[in-house]
């Protein structure tokens, strides 16, 4: 893999992202999928993420794993599993050269998601068919994009779970489906021998990143911050559509 210093510099702070939100912030993670996708064109940028992402979760698994409801997960992971393979026999459908904007269109469209929840501050219900909705939607995003995240976040927010046992949830949950999307991955090449040792050379950033958050967590404004992340997110991924 021969990459410009601008690219690694990009994959570096994806990868610095990726451990910073892992341990903090959810949410942040969608900016690290469209960096990396800036750094790395094509198909190959979530091959490349999603041992990152699967570092991260490890982190994140330490820390608040005490805190997990089992009885969520075991209700929806089924579905993201259903959603996983279709997104799976959906990957080699999706030409190369169209990628990247299917890439950012589905990250638009978890974000609109989430923000329209997040201010109107609806529920959404937990009976099996939103959670059916929510598990496949799940699935499908995130072994296209690792773009999961959001739609997941509006599922759980309406469950009347501490702060703690969301991240912790939350956690568990990504843990999981990252682990179960590995062979899936490799099966459409993805993750090779090359991406993982591009991996490997950024599991300092990674430590870094989730080092951060953890000591960032309480002292930033968690509102002001989000809207910032929110801009990027959108900045970014309009690029990916039109440019």
């Amino acid at each position: 893999m021969d990459f410009t210093l601008i690219q690694y510099l990009t994959i570096g702070l994806a990868a610095l992202i990726v451990g910073f939100t892992k341990t903090s912030v959810g949410g942040v993670g969608i900016l690290a999928i469209l960096l990396m996708a800036i750094a790395i064109p094509g198909k190959g940028s979530p091959g490349i993420l999603l041992p990152m992402l699967l570092l991260g979760d490890i982190f994140a698994v330490i820390y608040y794993h005490r805190e997990c409801k089992w009885k969520i997960l075991f209700k929806i992971f089924p579905l993201t599993a259903v959603g996983i393979v279709i997104g799976f026999l959906s990957v080699n459908a999706i030409p190369s050269d169209i990628f990247e904007r299917v890439l950012g269109i589905i990250i638009l469209t978890m974000l609109f998601l989430e923000i329209g929840m997040s201010y109107r501050g609806k529920k959404i219900g937990g009976g099996f068919f939103v959670t059916s909705v929510i598990g496949i939607m799940a699935g499908i995003a995130t072994m296209i994009a690792n773009a999961a995240g959001p739609i997941f976040g509006i599922y759980l927010l309406q469950m009347g779970l501490t702060k703690e046992e969301f991240v912790g949830t939350r956690s568990w949950f990504f843990l999981i489906i990252n682990l179960f999307k590995l062979p899936f991955s490799a099966g459409l090449g993805l993750i090779t021998v090359d991406t993982l040792k591009l991996d490997l050379m950024f599991v300092p950033v990674i430590l870094l990143g989730a080092y951060i958050g953890f000591r960032v967590l309480k002292i930033i404004n968690i509102k002001l911050f989000k809207r910032f992340i929110r801009a990027a997110v959108m900045i970014a991924a309009v690029r990916l559509i039109f440019f």
